[in-house]
């Protein structure tokens, strides 16, 4: 009989969007074939191996081996083919799978003279406590925790850290690569259809590492660039109460906030979530994370700032009006 808390742990894995054996481009569908690759081998090995163990419980009171003359040769046979040869076997073809056509797969290609570059995209990731900053060079276009790309295009990430460690994950399009101080790494995004793809942080950055969620939108290339250009426009209106309580973490393109301490939120307005998929955006949830941050996200850099309740509804109302 489960207990409450066996329960609520085996819940806790339930109800994501993340699905690792959904597959929506080639270098996911390589990850998802080597899993059930290895699923299928270690479910017939364990086969093997059970049906031995049943055999050898069965005539434990009878010497040698079925069919064998020379019982001792062929028990040291079954132990070297079982315990040696097939095991070998099983992790040098992983190994080779893995090294030569997967890594292959997963990774990004570099560009040279001879060959050119596939990717028709770059994009920027600077991962923050506990948030995504997302740029695209050669534009104005900053955004965070959301990632547009045009779909079935090959696009390049290059990604970053501004503090600790942090891990971009999109399962259903790639693997796992790690954000390091001081390093940049890469990954290739491609979507084999239009689509919304969960993201999330990977490795453990701090209190809100849970809650460091993106979203990565696929749209038809024709709508891409739509969304591209209206992204690159600055801001049409400007808030003095903005400027006086929140110019000096966040920038508002076209107004005189320029900070960068916190996201760009040019056009917020546009996005579906709040605070790294947190809360969705709407003008109710954008009142209650201007009104208490750290109600709605503990451990955020975000402060909570005394604002009566008249200016928490114009900001709010300001805020979702950058579409």
């Amino acid at each position: 009989m489960l207990t409450l808390a066996e329960v609520s742990f085996v819940l806790a894995g339930c109800g994501s969007k993340q699905d690792t054996l959904s597959t929506h481009s080639k270098a996911a569908h390589g990850i998802a074939s080597l899993w059930w690759n290895m699923l299928v081998g270690c479910a017939a090995a364990f086969g093997i191996l059970s049906t031995v163990l049943l055999i050898a419980y069965v005539r434990r009171r009878r010497p040698g081996v079925p069919a064998g003359r020379d019982a001792e040769r062929a028990g040291w046979t079954v132990v070297l083919a079982l315990g040696l040869v097939v095991p070998l076997l099983t992790v040098t073809a992983l190994f080779l799978y893995s090294n030569i056509f997967l890594i292959r797969q997963t990774s990004v290609p570099s560009a040279n003279a001879a060959t050119g570059d596939r990717t028709a995209l770059t994009i920027r990731v600077i991962g923050h406590q506990f948030w995504w900053e997302v740029r695209y060079p050669g534009t104005p276009a900053v955004t965070a925790n959301e990632i547009h790309i045009p779909a079935r295009t090959n696009v390049r990430v290059l990604l970053y850290t501004r503090d600790v460690i942090h891990s971009f994950w999109v399962p259903e399009l790639n693997k796992k690569v790690d954000l390091i101080p001081e390093q940049v790494n890469s990954i290739e995004l491609y979507a084999d259809k239009p689509g919304r793809y969960r993201g999330q942080c990977a490795e453990f950055c701090g209190l809100q590492h849970a809650h460091m969620g993106l979203y990565v939108f696929a749209d038809p290339p024709a709508r891409f660039r739509q969304w591209l250009a209206s992204q690159a426009k600055p801001a049409t209106k400007s808030s003095a109460l903005f400027d006086d309580e929140c110019s000096s973490c966040h920038a508002i393109r076209g107004t005189t906030a320029t900070s960068h301490v916190g996201p760009d939120l040019t056009h917020v307005g546009s996005r579906s979530s709040l605070a790294s998929l947190t809360i969705p955006n709407s003008l109710v949830r954008m009142r209650e994370w201007i009104r208490d941050p750290q109600r709605v996200k503990p451990g955020s850099a975000m402060p909570a700032v005394r604002l009566t309740n008249a200016q928490v509804n114009e900001l709010a109302r300001y805020l979702e009006s950058l579409k």
